[in-house]
C-alpha cells in the first residue's frame, strides 16, 4: 500500500505558527503519511505557482490549515508577495476536486473556514492538548482506516438493538478468531495447533501472542495443550454473531 500523498496549505502567520506547522506535518510522515511542505520542499529561486498546482495535482489530500489571517486572504483571493503565495485561493482550489481538500481548524474559539469551505467537515486542532485525538480523527481518513466497519445488511429484522454497534476496523480479536475458523476447516479434530495460527495470521506474533491471550480471557479460545488450542461454545456463538461462520 502505497502511503496517501497530502499537501499542507497554511499561511506563514507567525514563526511559532510556521513551527506548529512544521511539527504537524513532521507527525504526519512519522505516521505513515506522505506530507508535502514548502518548508522542505520548495527552496530559493523555485517557481511558486507552479509548485503547487503540481504538488495540488498530485496529491490525494489538501489539508488547509485554517487562521484567521489564512481565512482573510482565501477569502479576498490574494496572492502577495513570496510565501503568501502559498495560500489557495478559489480560483486555484477549481482546478482539483475539492472532495479532497480537509479543513484544519487552528484558530481559538472559532471554526471560520474559508468561504468556499463553509460546508465542508472539518479537523480541529485549536486545542494543543487535544491533540492526539485530533490526529487519531485525521489519520483514520487519511490512511482509510476507520473506528468501525460499516455492518453488513443482515436477514433478521426482530435482532435485539443490544450489543448491535459495529466491529472496530483495526480488532485483533477478530483476526485471530478468523484465522481460527480457518484452521478448523483444515482440520479432522477438535483441535487446532497454534503453529498453524501463526502460519495464517498476518501480524506481529508479540501481538498475535497478545490478542489470543484476550481471546482466551474471552473465553473464547482455550489452551488443550501448550501447543493447540480449542475453540469454545463461546467462542462458536462469537464467530456465528460476527458472520464468520454461518449458524
Amino acid at each position: 500500500m502505497n502511503p496517501p500523498r497530502v499537501f499542507v496549505s497554511y499561511s506563514h502567520d507567525s514563526a511559532d505558527h510556521k513551527g506548529w506547522v512544521l511539527d504537524f506535518a513532521t507527525t504526519l510522515r512519522n505516521r505513515g503519511v506522505d506530507a508535502v511542505l514548502d518548508q522542505w520542499d520548495l527552496k530559493p529561486g523555485d517557481d511558486l505557482p507552479h509548485f503547487m498546482e503540481t504538488q495540488l495535482e498530485a496529491a490525494d489530500y489538501v489539508l488547509m490549515i485554517c487562521t484567521d489571517k489564512y481565512v482573510k486572504k482565501a477569502n479576498a483571493g490574494e496572492g502577495g508577495v513570496g510565501y503568501e503565495k502559498m495560500i489557495m485561493t478559489s480560483s486555484l482550489l477549481s482546478k482539483i476536486d475539492s472532495s479532497k481538500v480537509i479543513p484544519i481548524i487552528r484558530q481559538v474559539g472559532t471554526d471560520l473556514r474559508p468561504t468556499f469551505l463553509k460546508t465542508k467537515l472539518y479537523v480541529n486542532f485549536s486545542k494543543d492538548e487535544d491533540a492526539e485525538y485530533s490526529f487519531d480523527d485525521l489519520l483514520r481518513t487519511l490512511l482509510n482506516s476507520p473506528l468501525f466497519e460499516k455492518p453488513k445488511i443482515g436477514e433478521n429484522p426482530f435482532k435485539p438493538m443490544e450489543h448491535s454497534r459495529p466491529d472496530r476496523a483495526s480488532d485483533g480479536v477478530k483476526e485471530v478468531m478468523l484465522t481460527v475458523a480457518k484452521c478448523y476447516e483444515r482440520r479432522e479434530y477438535d483441535y487446532i495447533w497454534f503453529r498453524n495460527i501463526v502460519q495464517l495470521v498476518s501480524m506481529h506474533r508479540l501481538t498475535l501472542d497478545k490478542y489470543i491471550q484476550e481471546a482466551v480471557k474471552q473465553g473464547l479460545i482455550s489452551w488443550r495443550t501448550e501447543d493447540t488450542l480449542s475453540i469454545t461454545s463461546r467462542g462458536l456463538n462469537y464467530l456465528e454473531a460476527h458472520n464468520i461462520i454461518e449458524s
